[in-house]
């Protein structure tokens, strides 16, 4: 469950001339290749802040991959509601997602409703669950500075399915070309942004254990602190299955 952006620039030099410069889908493909867990279990804490009220929720994620890149993820609340969202990956096209409700009715989300918040947070559903780089048309932008790290930027337009967002900006560390922010557009306005922090290594694997969604006229914010993480733990494919939601 991770956004699939890069951009950058590796100059290899020679008498201090640069021989190639990669272009933005060179380097997202490089982004791409970086290690991930075949499964994900994880609790996370979510704050939700609107004005001086601030709502916690807490749920479980559950993700596993598959060969056909179709993959799966499970959101589960234990508290306070029961409210469950499946999420399968389709490749060239909007991902399926289904919400259970605490009523226990379930509904499709609809590819009209990936732009509309994800239980009253400032998460859309468009922002959950996987994207395919094959999707999208980038442009390298120019070195920019992001949660404190020197970093490249690309420009994102998504190409397939329904368009949320008219534009990311996607800001990718240097060092290791994980992408600590992502600005979001609707329209030509700057609407919100996601910034990783506390970034660690797990397995072998870069994950940020606090994410913050951000509105733009700094009026709201959604943070997900990660409270308990398993990599490559054994999940049954039921799991995932939309009748498991019942």
């Amino acid at each position: 469950m991770k956004l699939r952006y890069v951009l950058t620039i590796i100059l290899v030099v020679s008498l201090s001339t640069p021989l190639h410069a990669l272009t933005g889908r060179e380097i997202m493909e490089k982004n791409d290749a970086l290690p991930e867990a075949d499964t994900s279990l994880s609790t996370v804490l979510m704050l939700i802040h609107k004005g001086e009220r601030v709502t916690e929720k807490e749920f479980e994620s559950s993700s596993k991959k598959y060969p056909n890149s179709e993959d799966k993820l499970l959101i589960s609340f234990t508290r306070p509601t029961r409210i469950k969202l499946l999420t399968h990956a389709c490749k060239g096209r909007d991902d399926d997602q289904w919400l259970r409700l605490s009523s226990g009715k379930i509904k499709r989300i609809a590819s009209s409703d990936k732009g509309k918040p994800f239980v009253n947070s400032h998460l859309y559903y468009e922002d959950i669950g996987s994207r395919d780089i094959d999707d999208y048309s980038y442009t390298l932008l120019e070195d920019a500075k992001a949660v404190g790290n020197d970093c490249y930027a690309v420009q994102a337009v998504k190409e397939v399915g329904e368009k949320v967002y008219s534009k990311l900006i996607l800001y990718v560390r240097k060092s290791d070309y994980f992408i600590v922010r992502i600005d979001f557009y609707e329209g030509n306005e700057f609407h919100k942004f996601l910034e990783n922090h506390d970034i660690r290594k797990i397995d072998g694997i870069l994950t940020p254990y606090v994410s913050t969604m951000t509105l733009a006229d700094g009026k709201g914010r959604t943070e997900l602190k990660i409270l308990e993480l398993e990599y490559n733990k054994e999940l049954r494919d039921s799991l995932f299955n939309k009748e498991a939601l019942r």
